[in-house]
């Protein structure tokens, strides 16, 4: 039987984004953390992201919504939201690292301000711990905003759960950070392809189940250059 309203593809063509290549010397603050290979690929080999995968962020930045609501909400007066689109931009030279940081909130509680990182999660048991990927990210944005308290912040999809753990300002991871990015401009601005971090070490090769180049990276093996 037809639908009368085939609702997947009302939903598809809702969701659907433009696709704009990247331009060398810009990059975007939630990248860093993840492996340098893949945001080369994207520079190099920019692809259009799946509906599946767009479905999946969509969630997440309704679930990011929902915590906004909460902390918007005057059943919960113990903390202030102060902002929920915090707008990033750090100057490295000639690079610039800017974009509005979606999962990112700045709220006030027991007199302190935090940056709150809000991430979903499909099982929250798989963060019992804070993910370094996540916690490098909150360390840029606390060292470029100049908010040195710190919220990761686990929401469980499915049950609203949560497990949040509190990060205190590290400038070294934040130096690590921004050392990243001028490595990945140098690899991409020279055109070298960086070695398959995420493939290498056994915490991050999760990172390859949801990678776009993964057959490609798997092809071009462990080479340093193109």
């Amino acid at each position: 039987m037809i639908p009368i309203i085939d609702f997947d593809r009302l939903i598809e063509q809702h969701l659907r984004r433009e696709s704009w290549p990247k331009t060398p010397g810009r990059y975007y603050p939630s990248e860093i953390g993840g492996c340098m290979r893949k945001i080369w690929y994207s520079y190099k080999y920019p692809v259009e992201i799946d509906s599946d995968r767009i479905k999946i962020f969509h969630l997440g930045n309704m679930l990011h919504d929902f915590i906004v609501d909460v902390l918007k909400s005057e059943k919960t007066p113990e903390v202030e939201l102060l902002n929920s689109e915090v707008p990033f931009k750090i100057q490295i030279g000639e690079i610039t690292v800017s974009g509005r940081v979606d999962d990112l909130l700045l709220v006030k509680a027991e007199r302190k301000e935090y940056l709150v990182e809000v991430k979903s999660t499909k099982w929250l048991e798989g963060a019992k711990e804070p993910n370094t990927v996540h916690e490098m990210q909150l360390q840029m944005y606390m060292h470029g905003l100049g908010v040195y308290n710190g919220l990761l912040l686990y929401l469980e999809k499915n049950t609203l759960k949560s497990n949040v753990f509190e990060i205190p300002y590290k400038p070294a991871l934040a130096q690590e950070a921004l050392k990243r990015f001028r490595a990945l401009h140098e690899h991409v601005t020279q055109d070298k392809l960086p070695l398959p971090k995420a493939r290498l070490q056994d915490a991050l090769r999760w990172q390859c189940s949801y990678c776009d180049y993964r057959e490609k990276c798997e092809q071009e093996g462990q080479r340093k250059n193109i």
